[in-house]
């Protein structure tokens, strides 16, 4: 059973959108998937076969002030509309429809992680959990602490995927995979800092205790994580795919040139495929 990792990254989620459209052009196809953040996103275009579409989201939706800017920040509470992006533009009376019924037609299994605002803990939704025009628990695997407000769903609040579980390998495995790909938006040899933004963490923990727990933490879960993938590289049941150099690019830029190169970077590199399946 082969299995496929998108962690995700804001704007940098343009490396695994190029592989999956490298990966449709090739006939490439997984028996799992499981998306953290913006790989939900992209995996959910990939299973829905619609090549280039995120290519469109992350270069030229990204650049309207709808999308993210200022005013969305101090008029929606939201520096990035996630309303605007997974309802407005991906319905089915949207600029860029999302393809639902091919989407849930596709049998590969799909999941999606999130974190539970409340205990800090990882929740995974699956692919039924999405229906036609209501795509939240994307909305809620994007949900980026002080970018975003959580992501209420049936009532409940949760953020982004990737604070419980960032490379979510050990679900991928107790899921049955025997082989894994999985696909990181920063070099290999990158290691994420304990985060610095105690000021707002701070207020924002008084309500919201576990995912501020899990956003403080997340360096710790993501290295050790990351350090696992690698091991199991070494062993042969895993093969990471990575750009070598990301530049300047982080998570919400918006340069043109450097998200084309990053696309560019995620096609080649998926070449690599071919030897692991």
């Amino acid at each position: 059973m082969l299995g496929v990792i998108d962690v995700g990254g804001g704007l940098r989620g343009i490396y695994g959108g190029a592989i999956f459209d490298y990966c449709l052009e090739n006939d490439i196809q997984f028996d799992y998937s499981i998306g953290v953040s913006a790989g939900s996103a992209n995996i959910a275009t990939f299973l829905a076969r619609q090549h280039g579409r995120t290519y469109t989201f992350y270069k030229t939706y990204s650049q309207r002030k709808a999308y993210m800017s200022l005013y969305n920040w101090i008029f929606k509470k939201n520096y990035v509309d996630l309303d605007y992006i997974y309802s407005t533009l991906s319905n089915q009376d949207g600029e860029n429809p999302l393809d639902y019924e091919t989407l849930i037609a596709n049998p590969t299994r799909f999941d999606i992680v999130t974190t539970d605002a409340i205990t800090g803990e990882p929740h995974y939704f699956d692919k039924s959990s999405l229906r036609l025009n209501k795509y939240d628990v994307i909305k809620a695997s994007c949900a980026i602490p002080i970018v975003c407000q959580p992501y209420y769903i049936n009532g409940h609040p949760y953020y982004d995927g990737g604070l419980a579980d960032p490379i979510p390998l050990k679900r991928a495995f107790e899921s049955g995979c025997k082989k894994v790909v999985v696909i990181l938006t920063r070099p290999q040899n990158y290691y994420r800092k304990k985060s610095k933004k105690k000021i707002f963490l701070s207020k924002l923990s008084r309500k919201y205790a576990g995912g501020m727990k899990a956003w403080a933490e997340r360096s710790v879960v993501y290295n050790k994580q990351l350090n696992f993938a690698k091991e199991m590289e070494r062993q042969g049941s895993v093969l990471i795919i990575a750009p070598d150099s990301i530049g300047e690019l982080k998570t919400l830029t918006k340069d043109d040139g450097m998200l084309d190169k990053l696309y560019e970077f995620g096609r080649q590199d998926a070449k690599a495929l071919h030897d692991f399946i």
